[in-house]
């Protein structure tokens, strides 16, 4: 973009030289009037000036807007692809714990690691979570599917969500709920997320051995939810910037868990979204921390929760796998055949679509990122030609953002899941999927 020179133009220069020498020898009240109509070009000239100025800024404002929104969308694009390459290492140790726990004949330490390993997998995975939701909702593409909920389901869910790290260092967690039921409008998956992240933390930053504490209490028109704990505190210059972005108190070298400083301010935003307050209190150093939430209270309660229908024996289903990571396809392949389906796998989207259209099958499950032919087009290529029996198409992939997915739904999928996914998450997908039916 070019650059404004900055003067009068020609017309105008001679215009003023003309009046100046007018004015010599002019009348007193020629002269007035000259000086007048001297005084009327220079605010015309100043306010061309402004104009310009004003034009350029307007065109320097376009440029940063274009800029700011271009360096958004790169590290959008960067944090997808970040979490997609993490999640695919993370999902075949997922499959191999879950393995390892299914061993009728597992010793008791094989048992032990095994759990050591889904839950820093599942640690990692919500570590990844918060980072694509803090850049999610910093863009404004977090939706929330709000709906009246039981206060203690919620809070439920959270405290079996971080149970087993409380109990791995033996901590012990105070919960306090209101007597009677609470309900609360929200996003029931947002709301544990909340309360998950707030409990994850106060673990995180207390010692083996220490004490939480989660309590809940209705006023007429708003719940508080208070966290606590008695373990590191927050230092009071750190204190008033504890939920902005990256933010971290010091970090012993001792302390072996970390964080990304993501956690909080996601909080603070997904609150925000149900038109509540997140504050933060410590008294120092060593002395603890208190997280309150308030939330407006929803009249009524949530209708009664349907009685879930007695599992039934999954019928044999005969499965085209189609991963590229060889350590994923055989993990996955030992699950589904250890559950009794046939399985058989293809490592690249064009073999891939050759199998899927030569053979009959009940179920396809497919990664996205598939080298030669990825799975989006795989699946618009077998939806396009397929004759027959249409088979139940699952998306297992590391491409998690919403966007993502409805591009997986358009593509033809049925079903579609972010990795890590959990051996019992998968086999209760294939339990579901319907007989193949006719296209």
């Amino acid at each position: 973009m070019g650059t404004y020179q900055q003067q009068p133009p020609v017309s105008e220069q001679r215009s003023l030289q003309a009046l100046s020498h007018q004015s010599v020898g002019a009348s007193p009240g020629e002269a007035l009037l000259l000086d007048r109509i001297r005084a009327l070009e220079e605010d015309v000239a100043r306010l061309r000036e402004a104009n310009e100025n004003l034009v350029l800024a307007t065109f320097n404002a376009e440029d940063q807007r274009e800029d700011a929104e271009a360096v958004n969308r790169r590290q959008n694009e960067f944090l997808a692809m970040l979490a997609h390459e993490l999640r695919n290492p993370l999902s075949p140790l997922a499959m191999a714990a879950s393995l390892l726990e299914r061993d009728a004949g597992a010793a008791p330490q094989q048992l032990r690691l095994a759990s050591v390993i889904t839950r820093q997998v599942d640690h990692m995975a919500r570590l990844l979570d918060d980072l694509l939701d803090a850049a999610r909702l910093s863009s404004g593409k977090i939706r929330l599917a709000v709906e009246t909920l039981a206060l203690a389901d919620v809070l439920r869910h959270a405290v079996e969500t971080v149970q087993p790290r409380i109990l791995e260092r033996g901590q012990a967690l105070d919960v306090e709920l209101p007597a009677t039921a609470v309900a609360v409008e929200g996003d029931k998956v947002r709301l544990a997320q909340v309360f998950t992240n707030l409990l994850g933390n106060a673990s995180k930053y207390t010692g083996d051995g220490g004490r939480l504490r989660l309590a809940a209490h209705a006023d007429p028109d708003q719940i508080v939810v208070t966290v606590s704990d008695d373990g590191t505190g927050i230092a009071p210059e750190v204190l008033p910037y504890i939920f902005d972005l990256f933010t971290q108190g010091p970090r012993s070298l001792a302390r072996s868990e970390g964080g990304l400083g993501v956690g909080l301010n996601v909080v603070r935003n997904l609150v925000g979204m149900h038109r509540g307050t997140v504050e933060a209190h410590s008294d120092g150093p060593g002395r603890g921390s208190r997280f309150t939430v308030r939330l407006p209270r929803a009249a009524g309660l949530p209708a009664a929760p349907v009685r879930p229908e007695p599992p039934r024996a999954t019928p044999r289903r005969r499965i085209l796998l189609v991963e590229d990571n060889a350590d994923a396809s055989a993990t996955l392949a030992d699950i589904l055949a250890a559950e009794g389906h046939d399985v058989v796998c293809a490592g690249d989207g064009r073999a891939g679509l050759a199998r899927a259209l030569a053979e009959r099958w009940d179920v396809i499950v497919c990664d996205i990122g598939l080298p030669e032919l990825d799975g989006l087009k795989l699946m618009q290529a077998l939806r396009a030609q397929q004759e027959g029996a249409r088979p139940y198409a699952i998306a297992l992939t590391g491409y998690g953002q919403p966007d993502d997915e409805a591009r997986g739904f358009a593509a033809g999928f049925d079903r579609y899941l972010v990795k890590p996914v959990g051996a019992a998450a998968l086999l209760a997908v294939v339990a579901d999927a319907p007989a193949a039916v006719s296209a």
